[in-house]
């Protein structure tokens, strides 16, 4: 099974790498490449109209204890992904997609402690094939830029999807920071440095890899997102959501009222330098009739300053959680879940550095050699809990370490979850 892995992470990027235009010297894939604005010039200047890119990452994870006292060493190609973006008319047309290949490697889910999700816990979910697939169209008014978007996407909630995100290990929050993988219809104005989105999508999660939104609720959640530009690479974004029961039939499950609150700020220079910092915080209420059941908080700030091919990177989380039951597998529970039936919640501290460099090799193809190390706490935040995290751990503190190998090829989205305008105002913001 690991050869197949291995075969398929090197058959996706020498397949990108045979038609995509190969990398720039001080370059990279995702938060390391192209900007997005280049696809536009491309097709106004008459040059190929599309741009392609693919990733893999070859990983091995030690969690220790990550479960009863039970060091587990697990190996995964995660986050295999396709990426394409085409740009027409100018640019006033555009499409967007990922295909995630998680679903063929990462069925078991990748040991990633305090995450949770889709029935998920202590492991990461992999995502649906068609992780995204969304067009737009948009025009000018003056000064003002307008787009529609329609597909299979981000809503227009919180900050960037974690794949586009320096490090390789996903945070706790990424289900209260983001909202994806739903029918979603955007409409976006950016005026200046002040960018305006709002979405109507279905409130349904996926239940695996394979998975579509219900297109009969789709328009039965929304969200809406300000960011403001102020100037030298920095945004300040709000946003607000109203999804309708995620994880059960509409009427049968909780609904959940989010919010996000966020500072980015990123400089990039033409000798390769790059330096990042995030800032967010976020909220889901979980509603019944009207009132507040439970309450899952977050705060997260990480950083990344890259110096030519050497990257290092610090991340910290306290997110809270809901501990539900587990299934004989004490890294799943049951979809879908007894909304009514919450066994604690439990706050997780995350504290993580990372060190990366960067390796051209042959054909286009960036490798970049990683280590990643953190350390995990979890309490109880109510007490007296059914749920205990150091009797089910059996420790009060854990370790995760993470070395392996990213493989980028082509052209990667610089950034995920933006269409429209929205992607276009991200893009204007790097030097």
């Amino acid at each position: 099974m690991a050869g197949r892995r291995v075969l398929l992470g090197a058959t996706l990027l020498g397949s990108v790498a045979a038609f995509a235009p190969p990398l720039p010297a001080q370059g990279g894939g995702g938060e390391h490449g192209e900007e997005h604005g280049q696809e536009h010039q491309a097709s106004r200047s008459g040059s190929r109209p599309w741009r392609l890119g693919a990733q893999a990452i070859g990983v091995v994870t030690r969690a220790a204890p990550a479960y009863a006292g039970r060091t587990y060493v697990e190996g995964y190609l995660t986050q295999p992904a396709v990426m394409g973006h085409l740009a027409l008319l100018g640019g006033r047309l555009l499409g967007t997609t990922t295909v995630n290949l998680e679903g063929a490697t990462l069925g078991r889910g990748e040991l990633n402690g305090g995450i949770f999700g889709e029935g998920y816990v202590d492991r990461r979910h992999p995502h649906t094939f068609v992780h995204e697939l969304m067009g737009s169209a948009g025009g000018a008014a003056g000064p003002v830029r307008l787009s529609l978007a329609a597909g299979k996407g981000f809503a227009p909630f919180g900050t960037d999807d974690p794949m586009t995100r320096p490090f390789v290990k996903y945070p706790v929050n990424h289900h209260l920071a983001q909202i994806l993988e739903r029918y979603v219809a955007i409409a976006a104005v950016l005026y200046g440095g002040l960018l305006v989105e709002g979405g109507t999508f279905n409130g349904d999660e996926p239940v695996r890899p394979s998975s579509w939104p219900s297109a009969s609720r789709f328009g039965d959640s929304w969200s809406a997102r300000v960011t403001v530009a102020p100037a030298g690479g920095l945004e300040l974004a709000a946003s607000a959501a109203r999804v309708t029961s995620p994880e059960q039939l509409v009427g049968d499950g909780l609904d959940q009222r989010k919010s996000s609150l966020a500072a980015r700020w990123e400089r990039r220079d033409s000798l390769g330098r790059r330096a990042y910092a995030l800032v967010e915080w976020a909220r889901t209420d979980e509603m019944q009739d009207g009132r507040r059941a439970f309450r899952y908080a977050s705060v997260l700030a990480e950083a990344m300053g890259r110096v030519r091919r050497l990257e290092l990177g610090a991340r910290y989380e306290r997110t809270g959680r809901p501990e539900e039951e587990r299934l004989l597998d004490p890294f799943r529970s049951p979809r879908p879940h007894p909304d009514y039936n919450v066994l604690g919640i439990t706050e997780w501290r995350i504290a993580t550095a990372a060190v990366a460099a960067r390796v051209d090799a042959p054909g286009g193809i960036v490798l970049r050699p990683f280590f990643e190390v953190a350390r995990l706490g979890a309490r109880e935040i109510v007490r007296p809990s059914t749920f205990v995290p150091e009797e089910f751990y059996g420790a009060d503190r854990q370790w995760s370490l993470s070395v392996g190998l990213r493989m980028e090829a082509g052209t990667l989205h610089p950034r995920m979850g933006r269409y429209g305008v929205a992607g276009d105002a991200g893009a204007s913001h790097h030097p």
